[in-house]
């Protein structure tokens, strides 16, 4: 076969292309082990909750192909994978392993987010109040997985050479999210952040109140740096 001029170029497209269509596609059978968790854990507390006469809501809802959500206690857990590929910056600390130095093309990855939310902001349609993302979870195309995550979430996640995707790690994600969500408690927002107020929103009701609230309303999340695992 004659190589033409383009043939380079077009070739190198389709194998970029193409890689990346195989790093998505494991990325989404992830997200679908995440399902398959959620699915089984809430299935499992209603089992054993199922006679209690003290109701606490653990529920899974699946929103669709990339959103899940899970509702627990006074809070919501939602799940989203992203549909693009991206590669880790020349900065990042897992670029600088031998995983990587290896094999370059094993920094592209898919992205699975975890979002914080209260309850009563979905409850009461407070569409002004605050989420938090709790997590993130980095797929490549060998199924191996790294994640970036506050506290519990971060901690024993973080071995990208040797962590490989699997029904039994992603429960254990899952454990670590709801597990810090129950400690991630609720503070009161700063009083100078409250004390002044439109007509406007003390003449709207509840639910449309243009008040924000959240679990640490009036603090950045990049101020918990020291919680953040690289």
């Amino acid at each position: 076969m004659n190589i033409l001029p383009n043939d380079e170029l077009f070739f190198g497209l389709r194998r970029k292309a193409a890689f990346k269509q195989e790093v998505y596609s494991k990325t989404l059978e992830t997200f679908r082990l995440f399902k398959s968790q959620l699915s089984e854990m809430a299935e499992e507390y209603r089992q054993k909750f199922k006679n209690d006469p003290v109701h606490v809501t653990f529920e899974y809802h699946d929103k669709g192909e990339f959103e899940a959500e899970l509702r627990f206690g006074g809070d919501v857990l939602i799940f989203t994978m992203h549909t693009n590929v991206f590669e880790f910056s020349r900065d990042h600390e897992v670029m600088k392993t031998s995983y990587i130095y290896e094999k370059p093309d094993r920094s592209y990855c898919g992205t699975i987010m975890i979002f914080n939310f209260l309850a009563d902001s979905f409850r009461y349609n407070r569409v002004n109040d605050l989420g938090y993302m709790i997590g993130r979870i980095f797929v490549n195309n060998e199924r191996h997985y790294f994640v970036e995550g506050k506290r519990e979430v971060g901690q024993l996640y973080n071995n990208f050479q040797s962590s490989v995707i699997s029904s039994e790690t992603v429960r254990l994600i899952l454990e670590s999210a709801i597990r810090y969500t129950c400690n991630f408690d609720l503070l009161t927002p700063p009083y100078d952040s409250m004390k002044v107020i439109t007509l406007a929103d003390i003449q709207s009701t509840l639910d449309n109140m243009n008040i924000s609230t959240g679990k640490r309303l009036g603090f950045r999340f990049q101020g918990d740096q020291d919680e953040i695992r690289s």
